[in-house]
């Protein structure tokens, strides 16, 4: 292991017994679990959305509804991934953002369904969170729509 690794590690291992024993990475550093780990972390909601890249029913979140100012969060990994700043109501049923944090999230190729489309994955923890459209508001002209069960919200 080199030593920016080891490193990173005992920061880990510090900062989750600080915090009573989750573990969270490092904000640079990935965080991979073993299945049984993410299923003993995880809700079943979450799990099969985040691990599974399953989608949650449309309306189905209650983060759909939240207007307050704060972060959303990874619901694997706590990393903020959206500001309420950049929340719009898309009238798709899922929580959508017209752009995120830098470095939060990554964009990937997802050829299911017989097609094309642009899956976003938390860049921590590699979880699957929604899909990127080129249909939102200015200024970026992108609708993040992301699975509530992928999110946590912690106000401002």
């Amino acid at each position: 292991m080199s030593r920016r690794g080891f490193s990173l590690s005992v920061v880990a291992a510090g900062t989750a017994a600080l915090i009573g024993g989750r573990a969270v990475a490092a904000p640079d550093a990935p965080l991979r679990l073993s299945d049984a780990e993410w299923r003993k972390r995880l809700s079943p909601p979450a799990y099969a959305v985040l691990r599974q890249g399953s989608t949650e029913r449309p309306y189905s979140s209650a983060l759909l509804k939240e207007h307050r100012k704060g972060r959303f969060l990874c619901g694997g990994c706590d990393l903020a991934l959206f500001s309420s700043t950049t929340k719009f109501e898309s009238g798709t049923g899922w929580p959508s953002f017209w752009n995120h944090f830098p470095g939060a999230v990554k964009v990937v190729a997802d050829r299911s369904m017989g097609m094309v489309r642009k899956e976003v994955r938390c860049m921590r923890c590699d979880g699957h969170l929604g899909h990127v459209f080129d249909d939102g508001p200015p200024p970026t002209g992108l609708r993040y729509c992301m699975n509530g069960a992928a999110l946590t919200f912690r106000p401002a």
